[in-house]
């Protein structure tokens, strides 16, 4: 894999479409979370816009990326606000009820494009590779952390017992194993994405459970 020139203010074709299907899965994600704990209209941006921002954002910091992702392609941050503002007229005009199942099904698509495309961009910054795999997971799941968090709730990501950041960790090593063969940039993306996403929807359709901390109490 060649080294891109300035790669933190150039991304390919192919991550730049990654990072944007990305952002808006997990605006929509944030979006109808807000939307269910009856937030105004600047509350359901500010949710969207953490849930969509928030992990690229802390992969940026750790990574001395500047300027931002979203400073750099600042209109992502038009297309969040038109896409909040329309979505919220949507549902009011249509009478849908925002339910956390909702919620489930675009945060999985933003699950796995988050963290194939994080941990593509640190491994061009030359990180090892299990860094550039948790620089992918942070990617990934701070920005659903920082929606729970706002919405006064323990995060989901660590609470509901099933997998999540265990799955952009398995998608992260995914692009890892594509590059380890020699394959193509967009290859690794894809294989990423697939990984992390299908086995999280599989995961919500089948119930998997992450074993609950148990203490003695419990059982009494």
């Amino acid at each position: 894999m060649g080294k891109l020139p300035d790669w933190w203010g150039a991304l390919s074709t192919a991550q730049l479409a990654i990072e944007i299907m990305a952002t808006l899965a997990f605006a929509l994600s944030g979006l109808v979370e807000a939307a269910r704990k009856r937030l105004d209209a600047v509350g359901v941006c500010v949710v969207s816009g953490l849930t969509a921002f928030g992990g690229g954002t802390l992969r940026d910091v750790l990574l001395d990326r500047r300027p931002f992702f979203w400073v750099q392609h600042a209109g992502w941050v038009w297309v969040l606000l038109g896409l909040t503002l329309v979505a919220m007229q949507f549902m009011r005009a249509r009478h849908l009820r925002p339910t956390e199942r909702a919620m489930l099904w675009p945060d999985a698509l933003g699950l796995g494009l988050f963290a194939a495309s994080g941990t593509q961009i640190a491994l061009q910054a030359q990180m090892p590779a299990l860094i550039a795999v948790v620089m992918g997971v942070m990617t990934a799941t701070f920005g659903g952390v920082l929606r729970d968090i706002v919405c006064n709730q323990i995060p989901s990501a660590f609470s509901d017992h099933r997998p999540y950041a265990v799955l952009a960790f398995v998608g992260g090593w995914a692009v890892v194993g594509v590059h380890a063969l020699g394959g193509s940039d967009e290859a690794a993306l894809a294989a990423g994405v697939l990984v992390a996403s299908s086995l999280r929807l599989v995961a919500l359709a089948l119930d998997w459970r992450v074993p609950a901390w148990r203490i003695d109490d419990d059982r009494r």
